[in-house]
């Protein structure tokens, strides 16, 4: 080959120029790039290795027989709850014998609580068993139901407080004396996913003012409905003295308005505007104006008689706002819980709805101020969940409902205690009998196996969780061999690239 004719290869500027046969190759970066393309092209594959099965789990994951989100609980034998024996287990069986008028009818789809329709079969049973005596009622609810103890998660107790029916004066028309008014449900008031006609809408989610057709807006705060925004549509049921007295009325969810005449009516929660409850008691023991240990309903009523300028801007720090409906109930009848049921005093509470199903039992035990305001008064009563509210949430938080009238709210005004909960479930849910049948453990490994196989303590690495080699057994001192688990590649070492010293630059004349 004549020497013109060989390759010469010439550099600049970091490109290799082929003078022979003007063939120009790109930089090192692109001739790579061009081998990928001609591997690619050729098919060049990899033989295909089998996947390996995934390592069968010596526990399978099975449900677990019960379980309620954000809860920890212990099963119980009855011996252990203490103050069972003592309690009107008779009393306590027609609260729920009462409860089951609307849990035996029940059809459709699953309830996805833990608890869904166990109830049905302990309330099949109630609907035969006529029972007179307080023994045979102690017996059917340990026959029938397993107690555990109950509590949020981290936290030893539950906490109760107390609500009641109040019992206003008031009248059907508008007085220079009576001027709050008491408003039933707006037709604008709109909630997704229920008919405008629903009776009692949720007291959680989003609510919407319905403007026209299709447009739709939140609704009016409390402070804007105090102001007049809904006044003179014929919404008024009737009128109060003091917008304290309907403030509270709010809370409780139900009301009692006594006439002039002597007539009474009745009053329950029918929905509410949409915004979340903010407890007015909580904002003057963060202004400092009443102690938390001295807070009481007594309490807040005094200093909104004592401060009127101050408790309008009080009551507008709770935006929330309840609207109500009439109910048909005697003076002998007690106030209707969510359940669509008369609630009972002192064996009815209200329960978180999104954990917990109508008609459970709860045992609350501890000492509540009933007697007097510092009294430590033993309580330990089975309760029926028959109610909610919108402040009750976790699965150890009741509402303990104590009646109408001054006394029941005095009582109820002071209730904010941490208590025992024991919820009791239906024996076809019972978790000891359940868990039985979750596969046993693997046989440890013999103490001669662990002999064979010493397990030595890996060195002490910040950067790495250190693996325990052996696990000491409590009881007999034993030293189990444990399985150190396989240890992961060693990270990719970062690598900087190194910059090429930047070079002056020269003039187009300098360069040729």
């Amino acid at each position: 080959m004549a020497p013109e004719a060989r390759i010469r290869l010439v550099f600049r500027n970091g490109v290799t120029a082929l003078c022979a046969g003007a063939v120009v190759l790109l930089s090192f970066s692109l001739g790579a790039e061009a081998a990928r393309r001609h591997y690619r092209s050729h098919q060049h594959h990899l033989p295909e290795v089998a996947a390996i099965p995934p390592r069968a789990l010596p526990y399978p994951q099975l449900p677990l027989p019960f379980e309620i989100p954000g809860a920890q609980y212990l099963p119980l034998a009855w011996a252990d709850v203490k103050g069972w024996s003592d309690d009107d287990h008779l009393a306590a069986y027609k609260t729920f014998r009462a409860s089951c008028r609307t849990i035996n009818p029940q059809t459709g789809a699953a309830d996805p609580k833990a608890l869904g329709g166990s109830l049905s079969e302990p309330c099949r049973i109630v609907k035969s068993l006529e029972l007179t005596d307080d023994a045979n009622a102690k017996t059917f609810f340990e026959d029938n139901f397993s107690p555990l103890r109950i509590s949020r998660l981290g936290e030893p107790d539950g906490f109760v407080t107390g609500y009641y029916e109040p019992v206003l004066d008031g009248s059907r028309i508008q007085t220079d004396v009576y001027n709050v008014p008491v408003y039933r449900r707006p037709s604008n008031l709109f909630v997704r996913g229920y008919n405008q006609a629903s009776v009692s809408l949720p007291n959680k989610g989003a609510v919407y003012r319905k403007i026209g057709r299709r447009k739709l807006v939140p609704y009016y705060d409390r402070g804007e409905i105090e102001d007049g925004k809904i006044a003179g549509r014929g919404l008024e049921i009737a009128w109060l003295k003091d917008p304290t007295d309907l403030l509270f009325a709010q809370i409780q969810g139900s009301a009692r308005i006594k006439f002039d005449d002597g007539a009474t009516l009745r009053l329950n929660y029918d929905s509410y505007n949409g915004f979340p409850y903010t407890a007015v008691g909580r904002v003057l023991i963060e202004r400092g104006i009443i102690p938390k240990e001295e807070m009481s309903m007594q309490k807040i009523r005094e200093w909104m008689a004592q401060n009127p300028d101050g408790a309008k801007e009080l009551r507008r720090q709770n935006r929330s706002y309840i609207f109500f409906r009439e109910v048909n109930l005697s003076d002998k009848d007690e106030a209707v819980g969510a359940q669509g049921i008369p609630l009972t005093a002192g064996r009815s509470i209200a329960v978180d709805k999104s954990l917990h199903v109508y008609g459970t039992p709860f045992f609350i035990e501890g000492e509540l101020p009933i007697d007097s305001e510092r009294a430590k008064t033993p309580f330990h009563r089975l309760m029926i969940a028959q109610d909610t509210g919108s402040a009750i949430i976790g699965p150890a938080r009741a509402d303990l409902y104590f009646g109408a009238g001054a006394d029941a709210g005095r009582v109820s005004g002071r209730l904010r205690h941490p208590m025992h909960f024991v919820i009791l479930v239906p024996k076809s849910l019972d978790p000891s009998a359940r868990g039985q049948k979750l596969p046993v453990p693997d046989p440890r490994p013999s103490e001669k196996i662990a002999k064979l196989f010493p397990q030595t303590e890996p060195a002490k690495d910040s950067a790495k969780p250190a693996t325990p080699a052996a696990v000491v057994a409590p009881s007999k001192g034993e030293t189990v061999a444990v399985a150190n688990p396989i240890p992961l590649p060693a990270p990719r070492p970062v690598i900087e690239p190194v910059r090429e010293p930047r070079r002056h630059p020269k003039s187009r004349s300098q360069q040729q």
